[in-house]
């Protein structure tokens, strides 16, 4: 039964992918009577059992991985020591809005009748939330999306975050930093990410970014994932997302014993994709690159301190 003993060399079958039901089949062929529980049972002495995949095969990772690792923790270090906030950011999973399952459980007296097919067309719209925790204070902030996930939407996300609540929070600063995946709306390569930091946030609130990018693959380490978007997955799991309001609700109720508070804004506008960013605007970038890793680290600072 063992996969790289057992099957036929010719044709690749794997008994593995046999039911006992077949393998029983298959056995009086061969003469042999037997039941399919009897063929159970001898599988489970013989220290069988059905199994799922267990996703532990690791992609190629990067050869800096760990080096970036450390300069994120070095640099989150310095900020917190200068009173200055880090944010981690990322978009959560894309939902439908309406009467659809959610994966999860939850108590009722009785089942949460949902469609029982997840139509696009039986929507209300989408839902795109974009996240942003502050590791230093933790509170989340989410922006619900309703078109695309699109470097303009999340910058326009931020910058709505840096003019109600950052600022407040952190008066004294101007500096920020930005921790993101390395890909996604937010991506290490993009134009359009850098651009959109560069003209709605840096120029118009004189604020110095720098923008740390976790490596390809290792987006499960961004503090958002486990701090905020995990909360958020279980305060919700099993309730149908029936509306925006809903939507807004779970997140806003979410709160862990540890402190976090979370808001929640509808951020309805119209996102498209394919924006592309020429390199005459690239010039307005006042990017300057990190001598660690450049890669994945820069910083943005405002245009009248370009020199």
């Amino acid at each position: 039964m063992e996969h790289h003993t057992a099957g036929d060399p010719i044709n690749g079958l794997k008994w593995t992918r046999k039911t006992t039901l077949k393998i029983s089949g298959e056995l009086r062929k061969a003469g042999i009577v037997v039941s399919p529980k009897t063929v159970a049972r001898l599988l489970r002495g013989l220290k069988f059992s059905l199994r799922v995949n267990h996703k532990k095969v690791a992609g190629t990772s990067s050869p800096f991985r760990n080096q970036q690792f450390e300069y994120i923790n070095r640099m989150r270090r310095r900020f917190q020591r200068q009173g200055s906030p880090a944010i981690s950011i990322d978009t959560k999973k894309r939902e439908l809005v309406g009467r659809f399952k959610n994966a999860g459980t939850s108590w009722e007296s009785t089942p949460v009748l949902v469609n029982d097919h997840d139509f696009r067309t039986l929507a209300q719209g989408v839902a795109i939330p974009w996240g942003l925790y502050d590791t230093q204070a933790n509170r989340g902030h989410v922006y619900i999306g309703t078109s695309h996930d699109t470097p303009a939407f999340s910058v326009t996300a931020l910058a709505q975050w840096w003019s109600r609540s950052g600022r407040r929070c952190y008066p004294h600063t101007k500096r920020l930093l930005i921790l993101a995946d390395a890909g996604g709306s937010n991506g290490a390569r993009t134009r359009a990410w850098k651009y959109e930091l560069q003209t709605r946030v840096c120029d118009r609130f004189g604020l110095t970014l720098t923008v740390c990018h976790y490596p390809p693959g290792t987006s499960k380490w961004n503090p958002i994932e486990h701090r905020l978007f995990s909360e958020i997955s279980k305060n919700w799991a099993g309730q149908p997302l029936e509306n925006y309001e809903t939507v807004l609700n779970f997140i806003r109720t979410t709160k862990t014993l540890t402190g976090l508070l979370v808001n929640a804004t509808l951020l309805d506008g119209d996102y498209p994709t394919g924006i592309k960013i020429s390199d005459a605007q690239m010039h307005e970038v006042n990017l300057r690159p990190h001598r660690v890793l450049p890669m994945w680290n820069y910083t943005l600072v405002p245009a009248r301190s370009k020199m």
